[in-house]
């Protein structure tokens, strides 16, 4: 049961006051205006009004920060709203909020200089998390020998790396491996490339690749099924697939494993459709039970 705490409407007033281009700067994106809306170079039918609402063209939905962090950061609404307040320097335990800035400062122009966390000296949090998680300890150390899971110095949290084609290190998810509120700590590093988000290498022996939300999942497929070609989207935009079909063209199968609610069902039908008309064979698999991957595991590691 979650144990978030009721938010007032001011606190979510506040939330929803959020300075749309600053908070996706900080967020990665390369946000840049256009006369007068801005949007992004990763979302070009993104549009951005009065730096506090969004549309995208491209979907045909919109709405404000909350929503936006729920759409396209897979955040549940108290964890958006928990996001946004700490984005905004309101304590979320604090027993008002702080009134609403009435000036901000300039957004950022382009996308902040991406620095990896400092590691820890060890991984023994991380992975002691993970087999909390069913993910098997030869699948936890086999992603850490390669350079893509590692623990932070400072939170000890799971960062999980994205490295493109020459293997260089662009993107960062960072999971809490402990919980707070009824939920962990996870968000991207500053500067991080969602273009390419996270993946395994790429297997030249292979047709296809499959697609997940988040790292976890994917990580839990290898421990139900083992290695194959896979990418974690780390949201529902689907740009890193397509950087890794461009990156890999002997790539022909898309397999969608996307979560079982009603948003990841709605986004693999989209998919579905779009890389058929690319010529891709695509199909959807759906967690036999439980909303996402990690929750079948975990539902077949008790049984």
């Amino acid at each position: 049961m979650s144990t978030y705490r009721r938010y007032t409407d001011a606190e979510i007033d506040t939330a929803n006051d959020t300075d749309l281009p600053e908070l996706l700067a900080s967020l990665g994106y390369q946000v840049r205006r256009v006369g007068s809306y801005y949007t992004t170079q990763e979302m070009d039918s993104l549009r951005v009004k009065d730096r506090r609402t969004w549309y995208r063209y491209s979907e045909s939905v919109g709405g404000d920060a909350i929503e936006f962090l729920r759409h396209f950061h897979g955040m549940a609404f108290p964890e958006a709203v928990r996001y946004l307040l700490a984005f905004n320097g309101c304590p979320v335990d604090a027993p008002s909020p702080l009134p609403l800035r009435k000036t901000r400062p300039s957004p950022r122009r382009g996308r902040p200089a991406f620095v990896l966390p400092q590691p820890n000296g060890d991984n023994e949090r991380v992975r002691a998390y993970l087999r909390g998680r069913v993910i098997a300890p030869s699948v936890i150390d086999g992603f850490i020998r390669t350079g893509l899971l590692y623990e932070d110095a400072e939170h000890h949290n799971c960062v999980f790396v994205g490295r493109d084609g020459a293997g260089k290190p662009v993107f960062a998810a960072k999971r809490g491996t402990y919980y707070r509120g009824g939920a962990a700590f996870r968000g991207d590093v500053a500067g991080s490339d969602k273009s390419v988000a996270f993946r395994t290498p790429c297997d030249p022996v292979l047709d296809a690749v499959c697609v997940f939300e988040a790292p976890i999942d994917l990580m839990s497929w290898f421990t139900l099924y083992g290695k194959t070609n896979a990418l974690a989207l780390c949201g529902l935009y689907d740009a890193p697939l397509d950087t890794y079909l461009r990156e890999n063209p002997h790539l022909r199968r898309i397999i969608l494993c996307l979560d079982a609610d009603g948003r990841g069902r709605e986004t693999s039908r989209k998919l579905v459709a779009k890389y058929q008309n690319l010529g891709y064979e695509t199909e959807e698999q759906i967690p036999p039970s439980g909303k996402d991957w990690n929750e079948y595991l975990q539902k077949q590691n008790a049984a």
